[in-house]
């Protein structure tokens, strides 16, 4: 059977800024791009405030004017209410395009994501003018590193604009909205890619292909003295290739922040128990919906950044700052050996994934370690308000929680990789191919149809989906297993190698128990739903025809029916038992449509 191989993966959609002038100008709100000067709100008001979206356009225009030759500004996407998505690119001459930075280190500095946790936006142009314009050692980071710099991702949150958008942090006085126009949280789309944001942004990364993405953000929860976390990954899990430089990385930067009189911890401090600092914290391996747990799939090194939402903005900005400082110089110092370190696991994952068995899912174990958590002093009262007990803080008095932290992961759910890939029938394939696409991961086209082909199958033995909408999806759930099965594949279907480097990504994608799959994220649900029928009466007298003709069928369902006593008071069950196993019984309900091959079709 012929296949053709495919894959999209260019530069369409990035556009210099001289294309996008015009376009920028109708999409900020009124200020004039003449304006040369490159200090923000934030600076101008002692980051007590921070710019509107305009700024960022104006900075466009700007910045490639006074720095020539050393950055450049792109648009790389539009939002659905129509602004343009901007990167900044700084680096030497003539490493400004991807293809010219394809040897370097290329860090990807993102803000914004959350956009009214917008540190990250406010800080980064600090950094980046004081890279151009050579402050102190940061002037010698673009001599060999390639920084690509997204002041805002969620571009029309950003625009929702006001002072109520964030009641849990301090500063700055306005700021955007953490969803997009579509109410969604981008947070929560690298796999799914369902927002044009997501797709603009996959396709800036893969073009880039940044050794490390930085992704800042404003946590809240309980108020503590810890000003920020940074949770590098894969320093739990990942490749073994760069697992070391993920620790290596967090170390070196636990160390300089608190050198410098920052109290840095290297996992998100989510109480175990909502709002009872008594119950601790757990270190966690995210998955790929989140930035940092997507780009290690990609065997990249990626970091999530939280600052202390009840630290004042100007402290939180300074604070950024210095992370993205100290990022910068061990990119510059080791960036190199990590880039040499991904492509070796870009080479064991292509040659060495196929046919073992890998995780898709963790949890914390059991084991504990005693944490000294810098937090205050509180009280848990009861509340006439709601009922429950309510946290009191008292910040006037710093105290150590000595509390547990479960420091150990385990796998929860793995699965074995097909040592060939997978089928996407023709019914599906332009649905997938879009998904594929995104990702950048190859696949073929079947050109020819083939009947019988022997492959693995997934059927469901019990389904949950999700009570309510997730991220404008009802999610599902399914236990189940891989099973042989000879089954017919169109002509158009589509065949999804595993021999490539983004076969990790392709696992996750397609694999139905993967916790981000297209089948988790509710893309397949009709495939859950029975759509034909047999009426009582008919299965009343073919179960009676059955039982006279089979008696191990009869010693069967009478053992059910003595045994389970659920199903013997379910009269519909009880039917379906006997519907299930006559030729009308439909052999489609409840099966994946992705299949396993063991070698292309």
């Amino acid at each position: 059977m012929a296949l053709t191989f495919l894959n999209r993966r260019n530069l369409h959609g990035i556009t210099p800024i001289t294309a996008l002038l015009a376009l920028a100008c109708s999409a900020s709100s009124g200020t004039s791009l003449g304006d040369p000067s490159l200090v923000t709100v934030a600076e101008e008001s002692g980051f007590t405030r921070t710019g509107r979206y305009d700024e960022v356009v104006r900075l466009c225009n700007e910045y490639p004017r006074r720095y020539l030759e050393r950055v450049r500004c792109y648009k790389f996407g539009d939002t659905p209410e129509g602004r343009p998505m901007l990167a900044f690119v700084a680096g030497a001459k003539n490493t400004l395009e991807p293809a010219t930075a394809k040897d370097r280190p290329v860090v990807l500095v993102q803000g914004g994501i959350h956009a009214g946790e917008i540190d990250g936006k406010d800080a980064g142009f600090l950094v980046l003018r004081d890279m151009l314009d050579g402050a102190g050692d940061l002037g010698k980071i673009l001599d060999s590193v390639t920084v690509v710099f997204v002041p805002v991702f969620n571009v029309d949150g950003h625009e929702r604009f006001g002072p109520n958008n964030r009641p849990n942090q301090v500063g700055p006085e306005e700021a955007g909205f953490r969803s997009t126009a579509h109410n969604l949280n981008l947070n929560r789309d690298y796999m799914k890619a369902e927002s044009p944001e997501m797709v603009a942004m996959l396709r800036l990364m893969h073009n880039w292909d940044p050794i490390l993405y930085v992704d800042t953000h404003v946590t809240d929860g309980a108020k503590f003295e810890h000003d920020v976390s940074i949770d590098v990954a894969p320093r739990l899990g990942g490749t073994e290739e760069l697992r070391e430089h993920g620790k290596n990385l967090s170390n070196a930067m636990l160390q300089a922040l608190s050198s410098t009189g920052h109290l840095p911890i290297d996992f998100y401090p989510t109480l175990l128990e909502t709002d009872n600092p008594a119950s601790g914290f757990g270190v966690q391996l995210y998955p790929p919906r989140y930035s940092h747990g997507y780009r290690p799939l990609d065997n990249r090194l990626a970091i999530l950044v939280e600052t202390h939402s009840w630290k004042d903005y100007a402290t939180r900005v300074k604070l950024t700052r210095e992370l993205l400082v100290g990022l910068l110089r061990e990119t510059t110092a080791k960036g190199r050996t990590w880039l040499d370190a991904a492509h070796a696991a870009d080479g064991r994952t292509t040659d060495r994934l196929a046919g073992t068995e890998v995780p898709l899912a963790y949890t914390t174990t059991d084991h504990t370690v005693t944490f000294p958590f810098r937090g205050y002093a509180y009280q848990r009262v009861p509340s006439e308000i709601s009922g429950m007990l309510w946290t009191k803080y008292d910040p006037s008095r710093p105290e150590i929680w000595n509390v547990p932290l479960h420091d150990e992961i385990r796998p929860t759910v793995t699965t074995r990789v097909p040592a060939g890939g997978y089928v996407v029938p023709a019914a599906y394939a332009q649905r997938v191919a879009e998904k594929l696409d995104a990702h950048g991961i190859t696949y073929a086209r079947v050109e020819n149809g083939r009947r019988a082909l022997p492959m693995e199958v997934f059927r469901a033995d019990e389904v949950t989906t999700g009570s309510r909408p997730s991220e404008a999806r009802q999610t599902a759930s399914a236990k189940g297993k891989w099973v042989p099965e000879a089954r017919d594949v169109p002509a158009s279907s589509l065949f999804v190698p595993i021999k490539q480097a983004k076969a990790m990504v392709a696992v996750h994608l397609l694999d139905p128990q993967a916790p981000d799959s297209l089948f988790a994220w509710g893309f397949f649900n009709g495939h859950l739903e029975q759509k034909e029928y047999i009426e009582n009466y008919v299965i009343e007298d073919i179960a009676r025809q059955m039982l006279a003709k089979d008696p191990q069928l009869k010693s069967e369902f009478e053992g059910k029916v003595a045994s389970d006593a659920a199903f013997a008071k379910d009269g519909a069950a009880r039917l379906e038992f006997f519907y299930r196993r006559t030729p009308y019984w439909d052999e489609r309900y409840r099966l994946y449509p992705i299949y396993r091959v063991e070698q292309a079709p």
